[in-house]
């Protein structure tokens, strides 16, 4: 019971700071607003959606796990970047040099700025994930799973990046 009682008395002085929260932000209690533009498309291949999905996701994700209020322009806090890269590449080959799978791999470069808290903004930082998929299937046939697991992936840790600051 002891344990019980100092588990709620630490749990209540985390939150109670507004600093930390049992979502994983850490976001203080006088940031209100954020402003996520959309993601530049820059890559050599071109995917027309991907931009969209990317800058959709991001909006979600804020908006289920925080509660900054979402803002066009001027927010406390301000993410923007761009897509520079956007791959498939063989990534398992097998014994006759043919690909048995293949990996896209999209790669953004994010900029984050902290108009309350200069000390936390970063500049060009580099994100990248991937998926594979069999080289029996075409990319066009898997591109939009891929995507979407893709962006999953680089959410997080751009999320984790900037208000959870892992």
């Amino acid at each position: 019971m002891k344990r019980f009682i100092l588990a709620m008395v630490a749990a209540l002085s985390l939150t109670g700071c507004g600093i930390y929260s049992f979502s994983g932000t850490s976001i203080q209690p006088d940031v209100q607003s954020i402003t996520i533009n959309n993601f530049e498309y820059k890559a050599l291949k071109v995917n027309p959606t991907l931009s969209n999905n990317l800058s959709e996701a991001m909006r979600t994700r804020f908006r289920q796990m925080t509660r900054l209020e979402q803002v066009d322009m001027d927010g406390d806090l301000e993410i923007s970047g761009a897509i520079t890269g956007y791959d498939v590449r063989a990534s398992a080959v097998t014994a006759n040099e043919v690909a048995a799978q293949n990996r896209l791999t999209v790669t953004v470069t994010v900029s984050f700025m902290n108009r309350k808290y200069p000390e936390d903004d970063f500049d060009n930082k580099s994100f990248s994930a991937y998926a594979d998929y069999d080289s029996t299937n075409s990319l066009d046939s898997v591109e939009n799973s891929l995507c979407e697991e893709i962006i999953d992936k680089l959410i997080e840790d751009i999320f984790n990046a900037t208000v959870a600051q892992w």
